[in-house]
């Protein structure tokens, strides 16, 4: 079961407003990115499912998490149907994320009281998954639709709740752009990890670019 409800996972992203997205099928590199994203003051954390076995290395995270990162808020993205949802919620996701909508994880996930985070491309779809009861919505690929999509449907619909993800830099530019664009949170992968730094095993770079983005994440608030 899920360590923290939907109430506390959704404040601690109103606060920190970003959420590194990531993947290994290494546990200990897993983990130890984990732990740098940890000491640079990240509390949410979206581990992906993008490899065989990926839930079991995230059976392994959940666990280390509720030791070594007791307030990291750990979450599974790239879901696409209801039954990998379900057992990812038993292995104790907090949140699920996925690339695109689909309705059935929405019921799956909204029985546990588990926040869903659907990926949406246009202003319909992100009205249909608010009817559906999702409070945030991932607009993906972010750079793809760029900070004028955020603006314009921000416009009508001010109530809206969404996410970047896709194209985000760890960069004072880019992050004041889409928050001042209206996004609610960022989501930020392979910018925040790049492959020589993982390779290299250089968790302070990582620490310090946590730490550096979400600087700017305030400053543009």
């Amino acid at each position: 079961m899920a360590r923290f409800d939907k109430i506390t996972t959704f404040s601690k992203i109103a606060e920190t407003r970003m959420v590194p997205v990531f993947y290994h099928g290494d546990i200990a590199i897993a983990q130890k990115v984990i732990k740098a994203c940890y000491d640079g003051g990240v509390r949410v954390f979206e581990f992906t499912n993008r490899g065989d076995f990926a839930h079991e290395v995230f059976s392994n995270i959940i666990k280390f998490a509720s030791v070594e990162c007791p307030e990291m808020i750990i979450g599974i993205g790239s879901i696409v149907d209801s039954a990998t949802a379900s057992i990812y919620l038993q292995l104790g996701a907090n949140f699920v994320v996925g690339p695109l909508f689909n309705p059935e994880i929405a019921k799956v996930c909204n029985r546990r009281s588990i926040p869903y985070i659907p990926g949406c491309g246009s202003v319909s779809e992100v009205g249909f998954a608010q009817e559906m009861g999702c409070d945030l919505c991932k607009i993906f690929p972010g750079d793809v639709y760029g900070v004028n999509f955020v603006k314009g449907l921000m416009a009508p619909m001010p109530w809206s709740k969404l996410m970047i993800t896709g194209g985000v830099e760890p960069t004072k530019e880019n992050l004041t752009s889409w928050i001042r664009a209206g996004a609610f949170c960022v989501g930020m992968g392979s910018k925040l990890f790049p492959k020589n730094k993982i390779m290299e095993k250089d968790w302070i770079y990582i620490t310090e670019k946590c730490r550096e983005a979400l600087k700017y994440i305030v400053e543009a608030q």
